[in-house]
């Protein structure tokens, strides 16, 4: 191939590259070079440790790239023989200095800078003036999230919070290892079994903000997401009376637990249809399959994990009523 054409298709691929950079940029949350934005404190710390560090990166790849480009330019090979040997440039003792100390004294900016947020992204604070922070009870199965408030009552990948409130999550995992994570509130927090983690948040807007488990953890890990919802005092005392509901709590639990594999209809999708399936209105299978899933060994895409393990009885109760009011159809007629 001719030299120039390698450099015309080097260039247009570099030119490609960018292009492609830049679209993927701009479609990504606040122009895909921030985070989102922050709606608790401890989520600001992260934005602003995020922001200082890409500054420093920022300039120091423009001072890098800027002198590469000018030293291609300027050091161009202008018809010397590609043998030719190029002036030899000894040690200059105080440029080593100034290019070994600079590197330390950026990382030890942006080291004290992190350590400093730290505490704010980390620790919860007291809210002594709300009676301390609301404790909420995160639980990771495959592939929904359970929330379990103070009063006991629970719901299923939806958590309800009020505004301008203190929360303490713990997060704790029934199987695998999963990641609680809802940018704009927060970062990732690990789900891991056995041991319990913990973060906080505190909303300053009412709306909706979006989670997914930022840890790979089966085959349907992109189902896992999370939605926390900011509202009023009242509004959020209100739901918690309505999820006492059986089968309020029931549909949570179909949709959220059984109708991302079987549809919301029971006959089918990932997993097989199960509408006029008998167990599903007879509480011992119904518990057993529940609690122990199906099908523990190969194939893989046979499998149903224990998706009600540590589930209490309202809970199982609350799914039974919903599903023989909604969704079971009973046996086939013949003919």
């Amino acid at each position: 191939m001719p030299v120039s054409v390698r450099r015309r298709a080097l260039v247009l691929l570099l030119a490609l590259g960018a292009a492609l950079a830049l679209a993927g940029a701009a479609y990504a949350g606040n122009g895909g070079f921030a985070p989102a934005t922050p709606h608790s404190p401890n989520a600001s710390g992260i934005n602003d440790s995020y922001k200082l560090i890409a500054l420093f990166t920022g300039i120091i790849f423009v001072i890098v790239e800027g002198a590469l480009i000018w030293f291609i330019f300027r050091y161009r090979n202008r018809g010397r023989p590609r043998t030719a040997e190029g002036p030899q440039i000894y040690a200059h003792t105080r440029l080593e200095l100034m290019w070994t100390a600079a590197p330390v004294l950026i990382l030890a900016v942006i080291a004290a800078f992190v350590f400093y947020k730290l505490p704010g992204i980390k620790n919860v604070p007291a809210a002594k003036a709300q009676g301390g922070p609301l404790v909420i009870r995160v639980e990771a199965h495959q592939f929904y999230w359970q929330f379990t408030y103070p009063d006991g009552a629970t719901s299923i990948d939806e958590l309800h919070v009020p505004a301008n409130r203190v929360v303490r999550v713990d997060i704790h995992s029934e199987d695998v290892d999963h990641s609680w994570w809802v940018p704009e509130l927060g970062g990732k927090f690990d789900a891991i079994p056995g041991v319990t983690n913990h973060t906080w948040f505190k909303a300053n807007r009412m709306g909706t903000y979006r989670g997914q488990c930022g840890e790979f953890c089966g085959v349907f890990h992109a189902e896992m997401t999370a939605r926390v919802v900011v509202e009023s005092d009242a509004a959020y005392r209100s739901y918690l009376a309505s999820v006492r509901d059986p089968l309020i709590l029931g549909g949570q639990e179909w949709r959220g637990v059984c109708a991302k594999c079987h549809g919301l209809s029971g006959r089918g999708g990932y997993g097989p249809n199960i509408a006029v399936n008998a167990v599903l209105v007879e509480h011992a299978g119904l518990l057993r399959i529940l609690e122990h899933g199906q099908n523990q060994l190969r194939p893989v895409s046979s499998y149903m994990p224990p998706v009600g393990r540590g589930w209490t009885d309202a809970q199982v109760k609350a799914l039974e009523a919903y599903l023989k009011t909604r969704v079971y159809k009973g046996a086939p007629s013949g003919g």
